[in-house]
């Protein structure tokens, strides 16, 4: 990932570079758009990205308003304890909370962490409803956990339904938002195609198919 934002940035510099002596402000001022964009992902994506296994690693992307919503949605009727796996700036822990779950967000980025746990101050959630940790959830036993909250990428999604089919109970349900698990079957879903959420429960994924 790193790499490649390298070639982009290497490749605009040389597009630019050609239209320089003619356009000066509009060079310079792309240019700044150019390290300003690698700023910013250097700050938000990649502290903690070094700590997981290549083949495990995800890029931070926030949900949007209307896929928080439906992972509201499927929501409905549980309560508990949940876990958002890769929480980034907070934001459905923030809305599950609402809701009257006791959240845990784990976020391997130390400023998304930091950033979650001074917003939640700030808004006057306790701990006890939606801590955050600073933590790979890859390395953390889920069994506690009765609802699970997933907004990840597609390439890890068969290794993480493994993980949880292990930890999970019967009465858990899992939530994946965009990217659906490829081999259980869903028990319902909300929207279509890029905010579309699905959800599993954990009794239904472990029955023997027929």
């Amino acid at each position: 990932m790193e790499d490649s934002v390298e070639v982009i940035l290497q490749d605009n510099r040389s597009k630019f570079s050609h239209h320089a002596s003619d356009k000066p402000i509009l060079t310079a001022a792309s240019g700044a758009l150019l390290m300003s964009f690698y700023g910013l992902w250097s700050i938000f994506a990649l502290p903690g990205f070094r700590k997981v296994l290549i083949n495990l690693k995800v890029p931070y992307l926030p949900s949007s308003g209307v896929q928080t919503q439906n992972i509201m949605r499927l929501l409905q009727g549980r309560a508990g304890s949940l876990a958002d796996l890769g929480s980034g700036d907070g934001r459905l822990v923030f809305a599950a909370s609402s809701l009257g779950f006791q959240c845990t967000g784990f976020e391997i980025n130390s400023i998304l962490t930091g950033y979650a746990r001074v917003k939640a101050r700030w808004m006057g959630i306790p701990t006890t409803a939606a801590r955050f940790v600073n933590e790979d959830f890859w390395k953390t036993n889920l069994s506690g956990y009765k609802n699970v909250t997933v907004f990840l990428a597609p390439g890890v999604m068969e290794v993480l339904g493994k993980k949880l089919e292990e930890e999970l109970g019967d009465d858990a349900r899992v939530i994946a938002c965009r990217f659906p698990f490829p081999d259980w079957p869903a028990t319902a879903s909300e929207g279509q195609g890029l905010d579309q959420s699905w959800a599993y429960d954990m009794a239904n994924v472990r029955q023997p198919s027929t």
